[in-house]
């Protein structure tokens, strides 16, 4: 699909460098769709603002061509981005990569990390808003990840339409853990697209 373009956003304290992001851009450029990875600001301590402001001018002006796929708070800017669209834009589809929305565990005690895991979770977000923007997403957890416990796939589920799919043994899709190519992700795309260009 070759007016398709996607757009790759990193999570909290990553980079377009780390986890499957290159293999994913990769593969996805090899298919013909134009692939932007941004790297987002301060990622050591994202804030809502920053991070949907320059998801905004990264993406320019949304259409149903439009891709977005986040890994951990990577989905949380998405979902944040797609509340502010006016009222008529719509995206084609979303990925949402160890996604949450409702809760985190075993994140650090420093005051820096309580602060950023209390914006992101506790700033309201209005999830009729991100669906009417929304034609069609996935949601793929782990059923180990450390960090994102499985019950967030519940807004994912009822609040926003999503296909649900839960990896094993995946841990939190990144580096460490040896992660380093998601082909779910790639094949929610490719789906996505192929339907879209079926309708």
């Amino acid at each position: 699909m070759a007016d398709a373009k996607v757009f790759l956003v990193h999570g909290w304290d990553g980079s377009p460098a780390n986890n499957w992001f290159p293999w994913l851009k990769r593969e996805l450029e090899q298919r013909g769709f134009l692939v932007s990875a941004p790297a987002m600001p301060h990622p050591r301590m994202p804030t809502i603002e920053d991070w949907v402001s320059h998801l905004s001018a990264t993406v320019g002006k949304p259409d149903e061509d439009t891709y977005l796929i986040g890994h951990s708070m990577g989905c949380q800017a998405i979902a944040r981005y797609l509340e502010r669209l006016p009222a008529r834009a719509t995206v084609g589809g979303a990925v949402f990569v160890a996604g949450f929305l409702k809760r985190l565990t075993n994140i650090g005690d420093s005051p820096e990390e309580k602060a950023v895991e209390r914006e992101w979770l506790q700033t309201p977000l209005d999830l009729k808003k991100v669906k009417n923007h929304l034609s069609q997403s996935v949601a793929i957890f782990s059923d180990d990840d450390p960090w994102v416990p499985l019950d967030n796939q519940n807004d994912f589920k009822d609040e926003l339409g999503s296909s649900i799919i839960i990896e094993h043994a995946k841990r939190h899709f990144s580096n460490e853990a040896g992660i380093k190519e998601l082909p779910a992700a790639l094949d929610a795309v490719l789906t996505m697209t192929r339907d879209r260009s079926q309708d």
